[in-house]
């Protein structure tokens, strides 16, 4: 199983490389972190942005621009489009969001005539997390996506993350479904709702070859020492590979908490659609953006 995140860029090197498309490819990370993939085999990369300013861009960062092809285009909105329609035409395998929001990225995404999501789909964010301290990757859903995820959004979240691990070697990831405390509190929300989703996986009822136990609190799901004093046992406490939170709020918390407080490293994108589509934030760093191209092309 892949542990961490250079793993998992050799192991996305190693694989059949896939073409991506970055909508608004105008920032200096996007473009170096694309360059980086192209120059490791991961990716070929359609630049979709100003082709002007990609081209003082990469003369400033000493990148030979006929590395990639340029689609000229210098609205961010036209630019996502663009982007949109060349992967839902079959000229890309994945998506990359460059210098342009996330409501305007997503939006392409969303868009009908586009045809990147499936009828009745639902599009969910997972991050891999690698955390200096932890010996293997968290996996992590939704800190970007949906907002407040109902049982059916999260019987999705849980597939795909167990779909994430699968393509890092976890043929059979153990989930946690997160709540404020490992006993069963019916006023909860979301302790509710956890236990119901793992009985649902315990009668086969879930996507995914998971074991998925909940609810648990956060110490218990990723630390085996706090998992024994309290007495828990079964495959998932103390040991978990992927977390599910209750709400948009409390997992992007953690995310950051992560990677501005432990200085964990990232790897996101978008799942649900045709194709992977990566999205990072227009601050994170090069790094940060290469690993999510790695993770993308693993899951193309």
């Amino acid at each position: 199983m892949i542990s961490n995140l250079n793993e998992l860029i050799a192991t996305a090197s190693g694989q059949p490389t896939k073409r991506l498309v970055a909508a608004y490819a105008n920032d200096s990370h996007t473009i170096k972190a694309c360059a980086d993939a192209v120059r490791q085999g991961v990716v070929t990369a359609t630049l979709v942005g100003d082709k002007e300013n990609i081209g003082q861009i990469c003369s400033q960062n000493g990148i030979d621009i006929a590395m990639f092809d340029i689609v000229d285009e210098k609205n961010d909105l036209q630019a996502v489009a663009t982007a949109v329609s060349l992967v839902a035409t079959g000229k890309g395998d994945m998506l990359m969001k460059g210098l342009v929001s996330t409501d305007k990225y997503m939006r392409g995404i969303l868009s009908k005539e586009a045809g990147l999501v499936p009828p009745k789909g639902i599009l969910s964010h997972v991050s891999v997390i690698d955390v200096p301290k932890l010996s293997r990757l968290l996996i992590v859903s939704d800190v970007a996506v949906i907002p407040a995820p109902d049982l059916n959004a999260k019987k999705s979240m849980i597939g795909y993350c167990a779909g994430v691990a699968s393509r890092l070697g976890c043929q059979r990831p153990r989930v946690a479904l997160i709540a404020p405390s490992e006993q069963v509190l019916p006023a909860i929300p979301s302790s509710a709702e956890a236990a119901v989703l793992c009985k649902m996986g315990d009668r086969g009822q879930l996507p995914g070859n998971a074991v998925v136990d909940g609810p648990l609190a956060l110490d218990v799901a990723i630390d085996s020492e706090s998992a024994s004093v309290k007495g828990l046992t079964g495959e998932v406490a103390g040991n978990a590979d992927c977390l599910i939170f209750p709400n948009i709020e409390s997992a992007n918390v953690f995310f950051k908490s992560c990677t501005k407080l432990a200085g964990a490293e990232v790897a996101a994108i978008v799942v649900g659609a045709k194709v992977p589509c990566v999205l990072t934030s227009r601050g994170d760093s090069e790094k940060t953006k290469l690993c999510s191209i790695a993770l993308a092309a693993l899951m193309a």
